[in-house]
């Protein structure tokens, strides 16, 4: 029964406005015998106000006409757990069932507010979330708060102390949400995500290389060749996500690597011009690592998203130390390579990150800070020739990573995203029993890298992500191609 008389008044309130509008036009008629006996310049303002306050009824009609529309599909009654008398905020009914009158034109005044002036967009739908203290519910997301004794006025039901604000938070489309848990921490409330994915990494290093010496300091006698080293990285991995809470979530990332790498130089037979080739397979799994996130704020209209996380990785991959280079052609001593080829870093590290996100609707703005911490350990080989053994201690520098981007959701289903990390690792380390850290020539590295994303949204499961990351610097990659399809159950 109740739910019939809500369909009923929506109805019979939205009849009710061709009244409304014959009442307007009457006025107009009065307000036009009452500027016969001014002067030209009293005429020109009393005009001016009578169309200002013309065009702000019209917006005020076209408002409730929109809100009775909504109450009509369902959109903006009170939230959950308002009273069921709760009226839609904008419409105020008399206590006829009709529309409340507008005021008559004869009474604007230089100056005066516009009666039902509604905050947010056309439709009455706000752009950013209710702030937290005005305590409207998340339900009521499909009106806006009238001018006038009804402003500020709360609709719905006050949370009560010590619950969570959900309220405040921002009502995101669905690709604003894929946007959020791609570049932000995937928080989900007591639900389980298998991210499945799958990348393609290239490198394309050429280097010169000289074998023979210098005579007189000055005068090089020996080959000079230009070799060239051609790698694809392909990895696909799963990532299993929890969430504890609803500012908390776990996950772990299990990752399986193939790895193909070419190896060119020049003096085959003895040529210089010549060339050899020659490549390297190894394929294996690469190195676990699990993850805890914890959401420190909720988004607000004044605060963003701030998400904490700590990672840790283990060395379940193929280590690269103590593998051997071999001469991979027997008429070519100048190509030589690597036996295998490893699967991951031979380390445990820690991470430890702070990732901030705002919502503007439609634009989300990301960025992000980490540091990992390398632990150090001991290897009882990590030469690399044939024959020699040589146990030491490696320290791998600890890595400094930041970065930031926009994205923008052109639909409810698509968003496109741009962003730019950088990661910096000083020199790396080695200790031979007994002796003192020394460090590695040539360790130190800088990554710059410029990400490109697109998102789509199949389902309220399913999510397709793909990406591409070009590399800026020498040490980092040429190019990532990747794409993710992460379900949501």
């Amino acid at each position: 029964m109740n739910m019939m008389s809500r369909t009923a008044a929506p109805r019979f309130s939205l009849a009710a406005i061709p009244a409304a509008v014959l009442l307007l036009t009457l006025a107009q008629t009065a307000n036009a015998q009452a500027l016969q006996g001014q002067s030209i310049e009293d005429r020109l303002n009393t005009l001016m106000r009578v169309v200002d306050e013309q065009q702000r009824q019209i917006q005020s009609l076209e408002r409730q006409v929109t809100n009775l529309e909504m109450a009509q599909r369902g959109r903006g009654v009170p939230g959950a757990g308002a009273p069921e008398g709760a009226a839609l905020v904008g419409e105020q009914p008399g206590a006829d069932g009709l529309p409340v009158p507008l005021p008559p034109l004869a009474q604007a005044l230089p100056g005066a507010n516009a009666p039902g002036a509604l905050t947010g967009t056309a439709t009455g739908v706000p752009v950013n979330p209710p702030s937290p203290d005005a305590g409207a519910t998340s339900g009521a997301t499909g009106a806006s708060a009238a001018s006038g004794p009804q402003q500020g006025a709360p609709v719905g039901v006050n949370p009560t102390v010590g619950e969570t604000q959900k309220d405040a938070q921002p009502t995101r489309t669905q690709a604003e949400q894929a946007v959020v848990e791609r570049e932000h921490a995937p928080l989900f409330d007591h639900k389980l995500t298998l991210d499945w994915g799958i990348s393609d990494t290239y490198y394309d290093r050429r280097q010169l290389q000289l074998s023979g010496f210098l005579a007189l300091d000055a005068i090089f006698l020996g080959n000079i060749n230009l070799g060239q080293t051609k790698s694809h990285q392909v990895m696909a991995d799963l990532d299993v996500r929890y969430g504890l809470t609803d500012r908390m979530s776990i996950d772990v990332d299990v990752p399986y690597i193939y790895r193909h790498s070419s190896f060119i130089v020049g003096g085959a037979g003895g040529a210089a011009s010549s060339l050899s080739d020659a490549s390297v397979n190894s394929n294996a799994i690469g190195d676990v690592n699990f993850g805890l996130y914890y959401q420190f704020l909720k988004e607000t209209n004044n605060m963003p998203d701030v998400v904490g996380s700590l990672r840790v990785k283990t060395p379940t991959g193929t280590s690269p130390f103590g593998i051997k280079v071999v001469q991979l052609t027997p008429d070519n001593t100048n190509l030589v390579a690597p036996s295998k080829l490893p699967t991951g870093t031979g380390f445990w590290n820690v991470t430890a990150g702070l990732s901030v996100l705002k919502t503007y609707d439609p634009v989300v703005l990301f960025g992000s800070f980490s540091y990992t911490y390398n632990i150090s350990r001991s290897f009882s080989d990590i030469s690399s020739v044939v024959g020699q053994t040589q146990p030491a201690e490696v320290k791998l520098g600890d890595i400094i990573q930041f970065g930031g981007g926009v994205a923008l959701a052109f639909s409810d289903k698509d968003s496109a995203s741009i962003s730019y990390t950088m990661a910096i690792e000083p020199q790396s380390k080695t200790k031979a029993p007994g002796g003192g850290w020394s460090g590695v020539p040539g360790s130190e590295t800088t990554a710059s890298v410029l990400n490109f994303g697109l998102n789509h949204v199949v389902n309220k499961h399913l999510t397709i992500n793909g990406a591409v990351s070009v590399g800026l610097t020498p040490d980092a990659p040429n190019f990532v191609v990747g794409v993710r399809f992460p379900y949501t159950f």
